[in-house]
C-alpha cells in the first residue's frame, strides 16, 4: 500500500513542484469560484444563453488565435517569470470585476470585455505553465505530473462550484469574484520560491513566426500527434462548452438556483478528480490511445444522457461520468503529446 501510494505520489519528490502544486490548488479553487459566479452573473443580468455563450467566446478565442505566439514565448523566456506576469495580471483583472460587482457599476458589456482580457493572458499562461511542468520534474515523472495537475485541478473543481453556489446564494457574485483575486497571491508566493536552473531556451534571436511554423509542420506531419490534437479540437468544440449553459440548465430545466449551479459544477468535478487519480496510478504511456478513444465516446454519450434528464440529482449523478471521460481524454492526450 504503502509503496503505491509513494508511486502515485512520485512528482513530489520535487520541492519546486510542491511549491507549484499548493498554490496552484489554492488559485484554482478561487478561478472556480470565479467561473461558477461569472456564469450566474450574466444569467442574472440577462438571462440570455446566448451572451453565456458570447463570454465563453471571448474568454476562449485569444487562447485560440494566440496561444502558439505564447509557445513560442515560452521557449525563449523564462517560464517562471511569465507565469508571475501572467497570474499577477489575472489577479488584477479579477480585482477589476470584484470592485465593479460590488459597487453595483458592472454592466453587460464589461464580462465578455474582462473575459477577452483573461483569455488573451491565458494564451502566453497556459503554454508556459504546461511546458513549466518538465522543467520541475524532468521527463521520468512527466506522465505522474500531469495527472496529479489534473486531479489538483479537479479536486479544486470539486471545492470552488460548491462555495461558489453558497456565497452567490448568500451575499452575492462579487465576493467569489475578490476571493478569486486574492487566490493569486498563493500561486504567486509559490513561483517565487522555486529556483529552476539549467532550462534549454532557443536563441532568442531565432525568428518566432519560423519556429511557429515549424512547430505546425511537425504537427502535420507526426501523425499521432496530428491525430490527438484533432479530436481534442473535436471534442472541444463539441462538448466541452456544455458548461457554458449550466445557469441554464440549473434554473430553466432543472428548477434550481446558484446552489444546484454549483451541485452541477462540482459533480462533474468529482468525475473528473477520479479519471485524473486513474491516470495518476498509471506508470506509463502504454495503452493510452486505446484510453483516449474510449473516453472520448463514453464523454459523448454520457453528455446525451445529461442532456435528456429533468431531475436534479440524476443529472448531477450523469456529470459524474462526463467528468471522468472527459478529463481522461484530455488529461492522457496531453501526456502522451508532451511524451
Amino acid at each position: 500500500m504503502g509503496s503505491r501510494l509513494s508511486s502515485l505520489l512520485r512528482a513530489f519528490r520535487h520541492r519546486n513542484y510542491r511549491l507549484f502544486f499548493g498554490g496552484q490548488l489554492i488559485s484554482v479553487c478561487g478561478t472556480w469560484m470565479q467561473v461558477v459566479a461569472q456564469s450566474w452573473l450574466i444569467y442574472r443580468l440577462t438571462g440570455s444563453a446566448m451572451l453565456l455563450g458570447l463570454v465563453g467566446f471571448s474568454s476562449q478565442i485569444p487562447v485560440l488565435l494566440l496561444s502558439a505566439v505564447g509557445g513560442a514565448i515560452a521557449d525563449r523566456h523564462d517560464r517562471r517569470r511569465i507565469l508571475v506576469t501572467t497570474q499577477t495580471t489575472s489577479m488584477l483583472l479579477a480585482f477589476i470585476l470584484a470592485a465593479l460587482t460590488l459597487t453595483n457599476h458592472v454592466r453587460v458589456w464589461h464580462l465578455p470585455v474582462l473575459a477577452a482580457l483573461l483569455g488573451l493572458v491565458n494564451a502566453f499562461d497556459v503554454p508556459a505553465r504546461q511546458a513549466f511542468v518538465v522543467d520541475m520534474v524532468g521527463k521520468d515523472d512527466l506522465i505522474n505530473a500531469i495527472a496529479l495537475n489534473s486531479s489538483m485541478f479537479n479536486s479544486a473543481r470539486i471545492l470552488g462550484p460548491t462555495i461558489a453556489g453558497v456565497l452567490v446564494a448568500t451575499i452575492g457574485e462579487g465576493w467569489c469574484f475578490f476571493a478569486n483575486g486574492v487566490s493569486y497571491i498563493a500561486v504567486i508566493t509559490g513561483l517565487m520560491l522555486i529556483h529552476i536552473g539549467g532550462q534549454t531556451r532557443l536563441r532568442p534571436f531565432e525568428s518566432t513566426l519560423a519556429s511557429i511554423a515549424e512547430g505546425f509542420e511537425f504537427v502535420w506531419h507526426a501523425r499521432p500527434v496530428r491525430t490527438l490534437l484533432l479530436l481534442l479540437g473535436l471534442v472541444s468544440l463539441t462538448g466541452m462548452p456544455y458548461a457554458v449553459l449550466m445557469p441554464i440548465f440549473a434554473e430553466q430545466v432543472l428548477h434550481g438556483g446558484p446552489k444546484a449551479l454549483g451541485l452541477l459544477m462540482g459533480a462533474a468535478g468529482v468525475g473528473a478528480l477520479v479519471g485524473a487519480l486513474t491516470l495518476a496510478a498509471r506508470r506509463g504511456v502504454r495503452g493510452l490511445e486505446q484510453w483516449i478513444a474510449f473516453s472520448a465516446v463514453g464523454f459523448g454519450i454520457s453528455l446525451i444522457l445529461f442532456a435528456s434528464s429533468r431531475s436534479l440529482w440524476l443529472s448531477a449523478a450523469l456529470l459524474l461520468p462526463v467528468g471522468f471521460f472527459m478529463i481522461g481524454q484530455t488529461a492522457s492526450s496531453n501526456t502522451l503529446i508532451q511524451t
